[in-house]
C-alpha cells in the first residue's frame, strides 16, 4: 500500500477514507506539478523561438544595412569628382569657343583667357578649392607655405617676401602649398 492509503499509524484506511481523501484531492491539470512544468516548458520553447526568429531577422537586418552602406560609399567614391568635373565644363566650353575663333585679334584673345580663369577660379571655389597667396610680410606658416629661398631683407625674419607660386587649399585641407621666398634671420 502507498503512504496516501495509510493513516499514520500505518494502518489501511477504509473505504470511507479513502473517498474523502479522493474528493480532496484536486483533479485540475494545472494543479499537478508535472503538467505545471510541461505548461511552463511548452511556454519557454515558444518564447525560445520567437527569440530566435527576432535574431535571424535583426541578423538579415543588419547585414543589409552594410550591404546598403558599402554600395552607397562605393557610388560616393565612383562619383566623388561629378560635382567638380561639372563645374568645369564651362571653362571646357569657354576654351573651345575660344580656340573656335579663326582670326582673333590678340585682345579678343585676352578678353576670352581672362573671362575663362574667372570661371575656372569660380569652379574652384565652388568646389572649397581656395588659393594661397600670402601677401608680403605675411608671417612664414610652415602648414600653408614652403619656402624655396631665404634672402636678407629689412622686414621681420621668417616673413613672406614674395609668392612664386600660389598654393592651395581643398576644404581647410592643404592641397598644394604656395611656394615662397621668406625672409633671413638678421
Amino acid at each position: 500500500m502507498s503512504e496516501a492509503t495509510q493513516n499514520p499509524e500505518n494502518k489501511p484506511l477504509s473505504d470511507e477514507e479513502l473517498a474523502a481523501a479522493a474528493a480532496m484531492t484536486p483533479t485540475d491539470p494545472l494543479a499537478d506539478p508535472l503538467a505545471d512544468a510541461q505548461a511552463e516548458l511548452a511556454n519557454l520553447k515558444a518564447q525560445n523561438a520567437d527569440l530566435a526568429d527576432q535574431y535571424l531577422r535583426a541578423q538579415a537586418d543588419v547585414q543589409n544595412a552594410r550591404r546598403r552602406a558599402d554600395e552607397e560609399i562605393s557610388k560616393a567614391r565612383k562619383f566623388a569628382v561629378e560635382g567638380f568635373a561639372d563645374s568645369l565644363l564651362p571653362v571646357l566650353d569657354s576654351l573651345e569657343a575660344g580656340l573656335a575663333i579663326p582670326n582673333a585679334t590678340l585682345e579678343q584673345i585676352r578678353e576670352g583667357s581672362e573671362a575663362t580663369l574667372r570661371q575656372l577660379k569660380s569652379a574652384l571655389e565652388r568646389n572649397k578649392v581656395v588659393e594661397i597667396a600670402p601677401p608680403a610680410g605675411t608671417k612664414f606658416d610652415p602648414h600653408h607655405h614652403q619656402a624655396i629661398s631665404v634672402v636678407p631683407a629689412e622686414q621681420e625674419a621668417n616673413t613672406v617676401v614674395s609668392v612664386l607660386q600660389k598654393g592651395y587649399l581643398i576644404a581647410e585641407r592643404v592641397l598644394r602649398p604656395a611656394l615662397v621666398t621668406v625672409t633671413a634671420p638678421k
